[in-house]
């Protein structure tokens, strides 16, 4: 039992890789718009974040600040999106095994992904969700460009996973893959 245990959260942590890796790819392709994307989660004077629906069906999600977190999850539930929304410090990560993952992509740029990164936010298809799931976003690091987080290879990062069925508490964990400094 504990052998079946171990492959099965090995082949949980390995689906995660993937995910980062692209999530990672992303980030890294979010550096050059990092320069946009960062203006546009600072400002007081606006809400922490926008949910708009396009004339497609798209839910289009804007975040300004890392917070109002239960208000955007209702947005988004409003919208027709059922979601998890998490916000967690640099370097931290939801403990695996939050519930049945989809074996489906959530976020990426194919055409059956839930979500995908555009400049300024994230695009969701709510039809890429089932009745029974529930899109869980991860948003892990700081919202804000200061003088200490511009030494940070990463700003912060996002990771989308779906699950089908109760979606457990966010129990926050060291992200090993973190890469919070830079080297050189």
């Amino acid at each position: 039992m504990e052998l079946k245990t171990e492959i099965i959260a090995r082949a949980e942590r390995r689906r995660r890789t993937t995910r980062r890796l692209f999530t990672g790819g992303a980030v890294a392709g979010l550096a050059a718009a990092a320069a946009i994307a960062v203006p546009l989660l600072t400002g007081s004077e606006q809400s922490a974040y926008a949910v708009s629906k396009a004339p497609d069906g798209t839910v289009k999600v804007r975040i300004h600040e890392f917070k109002d977190v239960d208000r955007l999850e209702r947005d988004l539930n409003a919208a027709g999106v059922q979601a998890d929304v998490t916000y967690l410090p640099p370097g931290k990560e939801c403990k695996d095994g939050r519930g049945r993952t989809t074996g489906r992509m959530a976020m990426g740029p194919w055409p059956d992904a839930a979500a995908r990164l555009v400049k300024g936010g994230l695009d969701i298809n709510p039809q890429r969700v089932g009745k029974e799931q529930t899109l869980v976003l991860e948003f892990a690091g700081d919202q804000e460009e200061t003088k200490k987080t511009r030494k940070h290879e990463m700003l912060w990062r996002l990771t989308a996973t779906l699950i089908t069925g109760q979606v457990g508490p966010c129990v926050a964990v060291d992200d090993p893959t973190w890469k919070g400094r830079r080297t050189n």
